[in-house]
């Protein structure tokens, strides 16, 4: 069976923190692969923030997910704190990639836990559908 491999950039742009809720935990005990995608999302949104955009107000556009893929690592549990790492990969006329490291403290050393890639498109809510890419963003997400 074929898995997926991704390929991460050398260096990222943005770092944050983000603590692991009683929320995130599934029945095995750990944080729940359903959980990382929202983690993702909290790094998106805070990476976003950063630069002065959220995902409804994007230099005059919106952000829709086009896909995602995450290679899971490591488990991750209740009062573990993730160190969220981001970067713009390839930027493109109606997108963007942007991938995730997410690691862990263990015993001193950071473990990954996860990494994964997004796609971005531009889009539309009000006419449903994907658009250039704004000019603005050539200047304020270039890598």
């Amino acid at each position: 069976m074929a898995r997926i491999k991704i390929e991460l950039p050398e260096h990222f742009s943005f770092v944050t923190d983000i603590p692991v809720r009683i929320t995130d935990l599934n029945y095995g005990g750990h944080v729940g692969n359903d959980s990382i995608l929202s983690l993702l999302h909290e790094a998106r949104a805070q990476f976003l923030k950063s630069r002065g955009y959220d995902e409804m107000n994007f230099a005059g556009t919106s952000l829709i997910m086009s896909d995602v893929a995450i290679e899971f690592k490591n488990e991750l549990y209740y009062g573990d704190k993730i160190k969220a790492s981001l970067v713009i990969g390839e930027l493109t006329r109606i997108g963007f990639d942007l991938y995730y490291k997410l690691e862990k403290n263990k015993n001193g050393t950071d473990v990954i836990v996860a990494i994964a890639k997004t796609g971005m498109n531009f889009y539309n809510y009000q006419l449903k559908k994907i658009i250039r890419l704004p000019e603005e963003v050539k200047k304020n997400l270039s890598l």
